[in-house]
Order: C-alpha cells, then structure tokens, then sequence
C-alpha cells in the first residue's frame, strides 16, 4: 500500500457548490447558521458564497448577506468564488478571506458554463489575480471535467495537466481538480493525476470529485495515494451541475469524514457536530441527506 498521510484538510464547498444546485430557495440567515455550524463541527476552510450573475445563478444573490451575518470565527478561512472583477469587488466588500476562479479542461463545457474558451476563461482570469495579488488575498483555482465532459466524453489526462499549470503560474496556490459528472473511475483518476503532477506539486492540488456513479470515495483514496492531501467535498451530498444531465451531488463530507476517521487519518472534523450541521440543513431542503454515513448515523 502506498504511503497515506496522517492529516488531510478538507474544504466545505456545501454552502456555495452545494446550495446553488438546490431547488429549494434558502433565505441568507438559514445559510449563514449553516456556515457557523459548519466551523463548530471544526471545518477550517468553508465555501460560504459566491459573487456571479443573480441571473445565472439565482441562489447565490444574498452572498453579501451571507458573509454579512455569519459570526465568524478568526481560525475559519471563509472563501467566495468569483468569476470576473465585479465578483471580485463584490467579494473584497464582503471581506471575504479568499476568492476562487474557475475554469474547464473542455472547450466545450467552458462554452456553455461561462461563454468563452478555456484561453479566454484564463485571459478573463488575470485580472482578478492581480488584483488580488495586490490585495493580498490568496486565490484558489477550480478546473472543471477534469475526468470527462458532458458535451466531449473523455478529456485527455495532459489537458488538464496544461489547464492546472496555467492557473499555478496565473498565482493560485491551489489548484482543485473537479470531476464534474461524476465518471471518473480508479484508473482515469490514476493516469490523470499523475500528468497534472508532471507539472503541478501534489501540496498545490486538492480534488472535487462528484458521486454519480459512485465512485468519489475509490477515486479520492488513489488520490490521497499520489500525494494529494486536500479533499472538497459537501455537507449531506449538497448539489450537482446545471450543466452537466444526470449530475449528483458532491461527495459528502460525512462519508469522506468516515472513511478518513476508519483510515486513522486526523482531520480535527468532530462526526457528531457535523451530523447536526446536516441534519440541519436537510430540514430545510425537505429532503434525508444524499450521505450513507449520515442516514446509518442518525437513524
């Protein structure tokens, strides 16, 4: 067995990755208790909005409101996703503690996500970096289908390599490698990571893998053995991809929580806090969490 580390961070995208994707609408207070619950179950880096088009992505609109009301807690990194300067602005406003980009490994799904190709995607980025840079606000970097595409099937392992490098030398810090349908098996996510890691240091990598077919947990353990030692993932199973048909939600942070806890791999993630946090959340959403872990744990 290849060597595991003892320690993983993990990164809470359910309240911005999770939420935008849900049907049910949730006023800002709602969310912003999420958020806190989420830092007292002891996640130190948490997605708490997003600052895009309320056209595009109506869910996220109140993301200055959320930020605004969350109580915040100074060990917590709280981080916005922002696609242009304007989101950016909206972001530096909400004195959020880091803002993300994010990007394709498919032309293809770059055109229908954010209307523009993976150059242009990046051109749009620079800016942003900058400003940041000059802000001193650290940048994470998101690539999308990294392990197939909606639209293109396979992606080739080198593109994503190439994508993850441009966003490194862009000056983000950390690149997180999404696989946005969920196809991803054992094997691809082997022979992918190990081209990006041609070109990218596995401590500037973390992976978002979608559950769609089962396999996020498979493909985060090759992970974790190739270096990688940042997991994303969501609270309940939160969320999918508008773009992407027959896309499930994130991994769930519970069912990660429990494998890495049976791994004896520290987190410093309290499981009984963070069942409450989704137990919390899916009385809102009317819905049992889309987490084994949680409906074998709170039954």
């Amino acid at each position: 067995m290849s060597k595991l580390p003892q320690r993983v961070s993990i990164v809470e995208v359910g309240p911005r990755d999770g939420l935008q994707n849900e049907a049910v609408k949730l006023d800002a207070a709602i969310k912003a208790k999420l958020v806190e619950k989420l830092a007292e179950a002891g996640l130190k880096r948490i997605e708490t909005g997003s600052f895009v088009s309320p056209k595009w992505v109506p869910q996220m609109a109140d993301s200055d409101k959320v930020f605004e009301l969350v109580n915040r807690r100074d060990d917590v990194n709280y981080s916005a996703l922002t696609p242009n300067m304007r989101g950016f602005e909206g972001a530096v406003a909400a004195k959020a503690d880091e803002v993300a980009i994010f990007g394709a490994a498919s032309q293809t799904f770059s055109q229908k996500n954010i209307n523009c190709s993976i150059e242009e995607s990046l051109e749009r980025f620079a800016p942003v970096c900058a400003a940041a840079r000059d802000a001193n606000m650290p940048v994470r970097g998101y690539v999308s289908c990294v392990l197939g595409c909606p639209y293109e099937g396979d992606i080739a392992p080198q593109q994503v390599a190439d994508v993850a490098a441009k966003m490194l030398e862009m000056g983000c810090y950390e690149i997180s490698l999404g696989d946005t349908i969920g196809t991803g098996t054992p094997v691809k996510t082997a022979q992918m990571l190990e081209a990006v890691l041609s070109k990218v240091p596995a401590d500037k990598l973390a992976v978002h893998f979608h559950d769609t077919y089962g396999q996020a947990l498979v493909n985060i353990y090759v992970a974790l053995t190739l270096g990688v030692r940042v997991i994303d993932s969501a609270l309940a199973g939160l969320g999918g991809c508008p773009y992407a048909k027959g896309a499930s939600g994130n991994v769930a942070t519970e069912d990660v929580l429990y494998m890495l806890n049976g791994m004896h791999i520290e987190t410093g993630v309290d499981m009984s806090s963070l069942l409450k946090a989704s137990a919390f959340i899916s009385e809102h959403l009317q819905r049992k969490p889309a987490s084994k872990a949680a409906n074998a744990l709170l039954s």
